[in-house]
């Protein structure tokens, strides 16, 4: 490979409170895969829109292609041919293919006139550079979440870019939508794009990138070639310490016979196919597998998010009417949506407001007054139970590592006191450490006399956490494994009804 393309030296940054970053350095050649690494709160966004021009570092220094630059704002760092695609895609769903790839940097007549054919003639011709088989007159709103994030980078891809930065790139997306994604990082390196990659899908990383650099605690910890290091040796320098992923040594006399949720004959058009199953205290049962195989449907018809064409529902052997979650809530049952952000947490409100949002009856005086310093305390024991990273209770929830929200939301529940609860895709998003303090909650909540549902699309967090595993394929229930004696074999099997 020839020289980097960017280096970035002794990069330091510090917000009111928090040194987010202390000499760090980044160094990206071109054409190659270079991954970013490391925990939530290890300084890699604060890097990364340093280098897009949204932050200014506090001292150190950018080059591009050996020369010294100036990247003051995000249009500087697109002149240079750098440009980010964020794990929240940018999209105007109002908007068609064509206007969106092109917003701001339109195509004119004479300087005057939208030339809307020559748009979609260059719109067209970025989309099959990402094998996008779609018309450029389609509008946003009309695309899979996949298909959003190939625009989103012939998007990229339109400002003529030089290093493309994917932060999470595959978490929405299924195995075969992964494969098509790696497809084009390969042809962009042929093409001497480079590619910076942030991910916590450990595996993708052996797969896809050349070299990597390790954050921890905003510092810069190594630069390592992928090929010669070994995932355990890139997980310890990420966290610190050794993390093995082995299954979860329960005792089985916790599983308690006590039915604590039925549900039979759950339907909901071709979504969700006569689905029935059944939860016990101090149980752990996972759902499994692949991306539209119906489980999240399945939690939210249980949950009264949705309402289903027929089905009925037992809570503690007595039936229930479930038609909203506040429903659900007063059956004591809970739901920690994939979608944490805009269905889990308030991110506006402080980490205490957000603790005790579900539970506010309870944390009232006289005549329906909140009582402020019984929620603080409530809110101070579930924190330090469940080990949440804050300045203070205070802090507002956006300001949190994904890990840290997460624990937010399984709080707020905990201190509502539920009997079921159910996590979709839980460690979604959140670093190494924090999917292994996840994993562990889980596991103690069922040894609680918890009931807990886990649906995931990571396999070996299935095993790793569950007592029994139900697998979905197209809104129907394939089989049930036993987590002991099941392998990933056994899922996909399920999962791909093969």
């Amino acid at each position: 490979m020839q020289n980097s393309i960017i280096e970035m030296r002794s990069i330091s940054k510090a917000f009111p409170g928090v040194q987010a970053l202390q000499d760090c350095s980044l160094e990206i050649k071109p054409g190659e895969v270079h991954a970013l690494l490391g925990e939530n709160g290890a300084g890699k966004s604060t890097l990364m829109k340093i280098l897009t021009g949204i932050y200014q570092a506090d001292s150190g220094e950018i080059l591009f292609e050996g020369q010294k630059v100036k990247i003051g704002s995000v249009l500087d760092a697109r002149a240079l041919g750098i440009t980010m695609i964020h794990q929240e895609l940018n999209l105007l769903s109002n908007l068609t293919i064509a206007q969106n790839i092109f917003i701001g940097k339109e195509i004119r007549k004479n300087g005057i006139f939208l030339d809307e054919k020559a748009i979609r003639i260059k719109s067209a011709e970025l989309l099959e550079r990402v094998n996008l088989n779609v018309d450029p007159n389609t509008m946003v709103s009309e695309l899979t979440v996949a298909q959003q994030q190939m625009v989103e980078i012939a998007k990229a891809v339109s400002y003529n870019s030089r290093a493309i930065i994917m932060d999470e790139p595959t978490a929405p997306l299924s195995s075969s939508e992964i494969e098509r994604l790696f497809d084009i990082i390969r042809d962009m390196k042929k093409s001497g794009i480079s590619v910076i990659y942030i991910s916590h899908r450990m595996d993708e990383i052996k797969r896809i990138c050349d070299r990597a650099t390790i954050l921890r605690d905003g510092q810069y910890i190594a630069t390592v070639d992928v090929a010669e290091t070994s995932l355990d040796d890139i997980i310890a320098a990420m966290v610190g310490r050794k993390v093995t992923f082995v299954r979860k040594k329960r005792d089985k006399s916790k599983i308690l016979a006590e039915e604590v949720l039925r549900v039979e004959d759950l339907n909901w058009g071709s979504k969700v196919k006569n689905v029935s199953f059944s939860l016990h205290k101090g149980e752990v049962l996972g759902f499994a597998g692949l991306v539209g195989a119906g489980r999240t449907e399945t939690a939210r018809l249980v949950f009264g998010a949705e309402k289903p064409d027929r089905g009925s529902i037992y809570v503690k052997g007595k039936k229930v009417i479930i038609k909203t979650p506040y429903d659900a809530v007063n059956c004591g049952i809970s739901y920690l949506s994939e979608d944490r952000k805009q269905f889990g947490l308030i991110t506006e409100m402080s980490v205490e407001n957000n603790i005790t949002i579900a539970s506010i009856p309870k944390l009232c005086k006289g005549l329906g007054y909140i009582d402020h310093g019984k929620c603080a305390s409530e809110a101070e024991k579930y924190a330090e139970k469940l080990k949440i990273k804050t300045p203070s209770l205070r802090t507002l929830v956006k300001s949190l590592s994904g890990g840290n929200q997460q624990k937010i939301v399984v709080a707020k529940w905990l201190l509502r006191d539920t009997d079921v609860l159910i996590f979709d895709e839980p460690t979604r998003g959140i670093d190494i450490g924090a999917k292994d303090e996840i994993c562990d909650l889980l596991v103690s909540l069922a040894d609680m006399g918890k009931a807990v549902i886990m649906i995931s699309s990571e396999m070996q967090e299935i095993l790793r956490v569950c007592d029994r595993i139900i697998v979905m394929h197209e809104g129907e229930i394939t089989g049930e494994l036993d987590a002991d004696t099941a392998t990933q074999e056994d899922i996909m099997r399920l999962a791909s009804k093969i």
